[in-house]
């Protein structure tokens, strides 16, 4: 079952995409963490175990918004990055599995000794 936005904003100064679905829920998701969650298979590996840890992103915008047909967007970086199809299903995912994402990925880049800038 998939549910639709209603609207998607793109607020580059802030570096945020806005998503709202039908069903009420709406997110605020970073353009770095669509970035370093991108469903793409550069991120995401072809099976379990071959994920990448993307790092470096933390001032990374979105230059542009592409629909793909009526069930995604592809979403082009400006560090030139466009491959991942952002399902509204992988949207909604990941906004409403925000926090834990976020608090993985944190834990991830401390294990591998990377230091986020500011």
């Amino acid at each position: 079952m998939s549910i639709h936005p209603t609207e998607i904003k793109l607020h580059q100064n802030s570096r945020l995409l806005e998503v709202n679905f039908e069903d009420g829920a709406h997110f605020q998701l970073p353009c770095e963490y669509l970035r370093v969650f991108s469903p793409s298979a550069e991120v995401r590996g072809h099976g379990p175990g071959t994920e990448t840890l993307v790092t470096g992103k933390e001032t990374v915008n979105i230059s542009a918004i592409e629909p793909i047909g009526h069930y995604a967007v592809r979403l082009v970086f400006d560090d030139g990055h466009a491959t991942g199809l952002y399902s509204w299903n992988v949207l909604y995912d990941l906004g409403k599995n925000q926090a834990n994402n976020w608090q993985d990925y944190l834990r991830r880049l401390a294990d591998a000794g990377y230091q986020r800038r500011a």
